[in-house]
């Protein structure tokens, strides 16, 4: 609601709110004081209830209909009253019906979450055996691994150098990410079973998804039609109304952190970048990758979860298209470019009426008008046209058919990943100080 309060100032002897007028404004006072005066039936005279000052609020009733004035609200401080006001529709969009405000998830994952960690208890590194490397990163590599004693699966181990991360401060990025994956349990985010420490590498154990990147497909194939993007960006609403539904907040968003499982379906990978937001707070770090990247976090203004929608109507771009909506010769190109605004943006001929909509209702400039931050939250994105008769029960329950099924032989196939050399700068130096206590 604060990004959409505006400022009103009224001058001493000012009517702010006459009684018997219609009205649809709520005020909260942030500077001076009001007198509150009822006019007495028949006659003229004003009788005098009281005065009203900073953090008092009136007009409340206007929000949920009933707008008629039941007295005068009259600005009383000489140097002037200054309020807060938005009206109905503004808070009917946001908000509405406050009983609505609930947390839906009583959380279901709890026992699913004990179960494994039950099951890995008593898992050593030294059980763990290197097939090959999955993909390398800023911090190190994933690789493909089995436990000696089991063959029939295979795992991914990310492997993150210790110094590099306190070179780069990073420490408190990799423990969010280790708190929000160790107790994520949804169908389309990448479980952590166990993480391990020693003096140079801290490590992850996951489940492994051996379709390979949804980018390496994308740039084999140029660009997906309507039905595929349609499918792939379902899976991506579902991972994120599980985040956002426990104020979590993604922020990396791109087809290279979208990794395909067996059955052909996507799961959201990478959370070096997300981060639990207290209830109605922001957060102002700058991060992610330059095109996704929504405008308010380059002005630096604050941002939430709904720079996440921005980042999904960008990503349908890009499955739609083969490249990002906002692509520069360098990061502050980029930036100039996302600034501008998606109407400036030309759409190709190949994106349907439908899909070029819901990217544009995404990609607001301003965070409370995206689709999805509203009152309806994520559903309203569910029920955009461009979703008309997707069969979402089904992508629930994993009976949807998916567009492309990837080719995987075995548990130990890396067919679908590109290869990648050893580490050429060696094994790094130790980090005994000790900030990864808890991981």
């Amino acid at each position: 609601i604060s990004d959409v309060l505006e400022e009103c100032y009224y001058q001493k002897g000012d009517y702010i709110i006459r009684q018997g007028a219609r009205g649809d404004t709520f005020f909260i006072i942030s500077k001076g004081q009001v007198r509150v005066t009822i006019r007495q039936p028949d006659t003229q005279e004003e009788k005098f209830i009281r005065t009203l000052g900073k953090g008092d609020f009136f007009g409340e009733k206007a929000l949920q209909g009933d707008d008629l004035r039941t007295a005068n609200i009259i600005c009383d401080s000489p140097e002037g009253v200054t309020c807060l006001v938005i009206d109905r529709d503004t808070f009917n969009q946001l908000i509405s019906n406050l009983d609505e405000i609930r947390n839906r998830y009583n959380d279901e994952g709890v026992s699913e979450r004990k179960k494994i960690y039950e099951e890995f208890r008593e898992v050593k590194l030294s059980d763990l055996r290197v097939i090959s490397t999955l993909g390398v990163g800023g911090f190190g590599r994933v690789e493909l691994v089995q436990l000696a004693q089991d063959k029939s699966r295979s795992f991914a181990l990310k492997q993150m150098k210790k110094a590099q991360i306190v070179e780069t401060r990073q420490q408190q990025h990799i423990m969010s990410e280790k708190e929000i994956m160790s107790e994520a349990n949804c169908d389309f985010i990448v479980k952590l079973y166990k993480t391990f420490k020693d003096r140079k590498y801290l490590y992850m154990l996951m489940e492994s998804c051996l379709g390979g990147e949804l980018w390496t497909i994308l740039r084999d194939r140029g660009h997906f039609d309507d039905g595929t993007t349609r499918f792939y960006t379902a899976c991506v609403v579902e991972a994120f109304d599980y985040l956002h539904s426990r104020n979590i907040i993604y922020r990396d968003l791109k087809p290279e952190n979208l990794l395909l499982d067996v059955s052909g379906y996507v799961k959201l990978v990478d959370f070096g970048f997300a981060k639990k937001l207290q209830s109605g707070r922001k957060t102002w770090t700058f991060c992610g990758t330059p095109e996704y990247v929504a405008p308010e976090v380059i002005l630096n203004r604050g941002h939430d979860i709904s720079a996440d929608y921005w980042s999904l109507g960008v990503l349908m771009f890009e499955l739609l298209t083969g490249t990002p909506p906002f692509t520069g010769a360098d990061p502050m190109r980029t930036y100039n470019i996302i600034l501008k605004g998606i109407d400036a943006i030309e759409f190709p001929r190949n994106i349907t009426r439908n899909a070029s909509a819901l990217i544009k209702k995404l990609c607001r400039d301003n965070p409370t008008e995206r689709l999805g931050y509203q009152r309806g939250g994520i559903s309203e994105i569910q029920k955009h046209k461009w979703f008309d008769g997707f069969y979402w029960e089904g992508l629930r329950n994993r009976s949807l058919p998916p567009p492309i099924l990837p080719k995987v032989q075995s548990v130990v196939d890396t067919a679908n990943f590109d290869d990648y050399p050893s580490d050429p700068d060696g094994p790094p130096p130790d980090d005994l100080s000790g900030w990864d206590d808890d991981f």
